[in-house]
């Protein structure tokens, strides 16, 4: 049975990193799992709010690739796990991830994706998301990507680039000529985001960002239009 690591990359989320990491801890269910936060914050704000003793604190400087790289040079499961601070992976999700990972066809996947709201624009968005992970077979870090440790470290992990760094990871999987399995199971992710920006918004942006960078623009250009206060919070 494969033992996982599961790395949050934070910054900023202290109202809500200990309902995450309680989901977590309840529902492994006598797997081995391990949680560990990394806080691109250096005054580690994230990291003071955890209640669990259990969780692997570690402090790394800012950037999502550059932080999940950090949690996975200190983990020790088989399996990466990285997770988003605002989603829920199902109640059942290391047997499944177990099921899918004793095939020797695959180094990793992701779930489906499931925005927590009622909203009919968001079961729209899901399946339009749903349509393009399985034409590409490139899930995003919102999907929860997990891949063998081991794998991971072998091919040097995530690229220290400020945006994109899922899409890159998986595009260079796939090109090396190994298979990403697309669990057909939604987790449950925050419509945070949408909703502080305008879903139309949101979602444009997000489909003209990832058009640019298949183009061949930069991550560095790109960031500046994911992040709209990019200049004044690097």
């Amino acid at each position: 049975m494969y033992s996982f690591s599961i790395v949050i990359p934070v910054l900023n989320e202290a109202p809500i990193i200990n309902h995450t990491i309680e989901h977590l801890y309840r529902i492994r269910s006598g797997f081995d799992v391990e949680v560990i936060v990394v806080d691109g914050d250096p005054r580690g704000a994230t990291l003071s709010a955890i209640h669990h003793k259990d969780v692997i604190k570690v402090l790394s400087p800012r950037g999502r690739g550059t932080q999940m790289n950090k949690g996975a040079s200190v983990s020790k499961g088989e399996l990466l796990l990285f997770l988003h601070t605002d989603t829920e992976i199902p109640e059942d999700a290391f047997s499944i991830i177990i099921s899918f990972m004793q095939s020797a066809r695959f180094v990793g996947g992701a779930f489906e994706l499931g925005i927590d709201s009622v909203r009919p624009v968001f079961r729209l968005i899901e399946r339009m998301v749903s349509a393009r992970t399985r034409f590409t077979n490139v899930p995003y870090g919102d999907q929860a990507i997990f891949i063998k440790r081991d794998f991971f470290h072998e091919i040097n992990g995530f690229k220290d680039i400020p945006l994109m760094e899922d899409v890159e990871l998986m595009r260079r999987i796939k090109q090396r000529g190994y298979r990403i399995c697309i669990i057909p199971r939604k987790l449950k992710t925050s419509p945070r985001r949408w909703e502080r920006e305008g879903v139309l918004y949101c979602t444009l942006r997000n489909w003209a960002l990832i058009s640019l960078y298949s183009l061949g623009v930069s991550p560095e250009k790109l960031v500046k239009f994911y992040y709209r206060d990019w200049d004044t919070i690097k």
